[in-house]
């Protein structure tokens, strides 16, 4: 069994070793349909590399400002106005607590105090958490009712409001008691969603509904990853390429079984890998690599364009032996986190986990990726627990997470600080306290870099603004 959550967190869910920078290119965006690019999509971009053109609060960040949302926002958008909005979702009840419908909060920029939200229909993973931002800032969403949503904001005479200003209604392709995981734009204006139960789908300009359904038993528990001709999705068994066919209706590609381990891990979400497929390498885009559940896992990466296989090498030496987050990468070099023992809320993983608790050790490490193989580069310790960004503009992995494990102590409890982290080293260059678990428990959640360098951190309880030092 996992370990019970302190008494306190129920009171606020009620609330070549080389220095030089790669200069590969990275995966074009659509050029409408999409937001800024950096800010308009959970894993930074389609390609889902976790990685930003901009630079982050660095040496000398600072806690400018928090605020209360009333839920933990798993994602967070900044669109053209400037006006940060978030996915988030609240937890009712504490014997045991469960997910409420979430909700789209808008916050103030300056104060990061929250002007105005609305709640969705509860949909599928922890509620509702994969969106992005369209070309008008508005949130795009899928909610529990089986509808795609399109969430704008406008300020008006008695203040700021949050409202649904559009709908495609996608249920007649969606099983009774199926939910959309993800979705996410392409390149020719559709959008592709996938359910938890393997339908994976695309709603054209003009609203027409086509779908697919993956091999039963099948399950996603990621998102989606998107380049100029297909989408990357990762289930609980295999990894599937899909393009759109010439009526638009998703067809598969090729798909490569990976090693899903004898049952979840302690520290993921789902018996399978935890990793959203990352694109990167030539063009941006001709490798895609994931992190099985192997036991030791493995980091595989293949050509995007037939599967076959490029490199499979251990994904870690000395961090904890697994991971749920999305590796990070730029040019042909990728970063993985370790998560490998992290405590999700109790509702929100399936199935047990072998072993049934672990120690969350953390860790990072840097592989690099060539037609030659795989190579490590650096592993460090660093206890990473939020989805972290790195910045292309200055080198460094910026996150949310802890200090070193202490023998005896509650594992999320105690200081939360923000971590700046250099990505050719893998040395920490930034400690800077931020808050406080569990009130400020980070829970994997996903930041945000805007252009002004301040990075925008839900935790379980806050809506951090950490900006640059004055």
């Amino acid at each position: 069994m996992q370990r019970a959550w302190p008494v306190a967190v129920a009171g606020v869910l009620a609330m070549a070793v080389t220095l030089a920078y790669p200069a590969a290119a990275q995966p074009d965006s659509p050029s409408a349909g999409l937001g800024p690019a950096d800010t308009s999509l959970m894993h930074g971009d389609l390609a889902s590399t976790d990685s930003t053109s901009h630079r982050g609060p660095g040496r000398g960040a600072r806690l400018a400002a928090s605020s209360v949302p009333g839920g933990a926002c798993a994602a967070t958008f900044v669109g053209r106005d400037g006006m940060p909005v978030a996915l988030c979702t609240q937890f009712v009840g504490s014997s045991p607590p469960a997910f409420a419908a979430p909700t789209v909060v808008l916050f103030d920029p300056r104060t990061a105090q929250p002007l105005a939200s609305t709640q969705l229909t509860k949909g599928g993973l922890l509620g509702g958490v994969y969106g992005y931002l369209d070309d008008r800032d508005r949130v795009v969403v899928a909610d529990g009712s089986g509808s795609i949503l399109r969430v704008a904001h406008a300020k008006t005479a008695n203040g700021w409001r949050v409202f649904v200003d559009d709908r495609v209604d996608v249920e007649h392709v969606i099983p009774t008691g199926d939910a959309i995981t993800g979705l996410a734009p392409d390149f020719d204006g559709r959008v592709w969603f996938a359910t938890t139960r393997g339908v994976i789908g695309t709603v054209d300009r003009h609203g027409a509904v086509r779908s697919t359904r993956l091999p039963a038993g099948e399950e996603l528990g990621n998102g989606l990853s998107i380049r100029r001709t297909g989408a990357s999705i990762l289930t609980t068994h295999a990894l599937y390429e899909m393009h759109a066919d010439p009526g638009g209706a998703p067809r598969v590609v090729w798909r490569r079984a990976y090693d899903r381990g004898p049952a979840r891990k302690p520290g993921q979400l789902t018996w399978g890998s935890g990793t959203t497929p990352t694109y990167f390498g030539p063009g941006g885009d001709g490798w895609v690599a994931l992190v099985d559940n192997a036991e030791p896992p493995s980091l595989r990466v293949l050509r995007s364009d037939d599967g076959s296989e490029v490199c499979r090498m251990r994904a870690f030496a000395t961090s904890g032996p697994g991971t749920e987050n999305s590796p990070m990468a730029w040019g042909n070099s990728l970063v993985i986190p370790s998560t490998l023992g992290y405590q999700y809320p109790p509702m929100a993983v399936r199935g047990p986990s072998i072993p049934a608790d672990a120690p969350f050790v953390g860790g990072s490490t840097r592989i690099d990726v060539g037609e030659g193989g795989c190579r490590r580069v650096w592993e460090n310790g660093d206890r990473i627990a939020t989805l972290p960004k790195l910045s292309r503009a200055d080198g460094l992995i910026h996150a949310v997470g802890y200090g070193p494990l202490v023998p005896g102590r509650p594992q999320q409890v105690g200081e939360v600080v923000y971590l700046a982290t250099d990505f050719a080293t893998g040395r920490r260059v930034a400690t800077v306290p931020v808050g406080t678990a569990p009130v400020d428990e980070p829970l994997e959640l996903t930041g945000t870099i805007t252009s002004d360098g301040t990075l925008w951190q839900a935790t379980l309880g806050r809506m951090l603004k950490i900006a640059p030092g004055r």
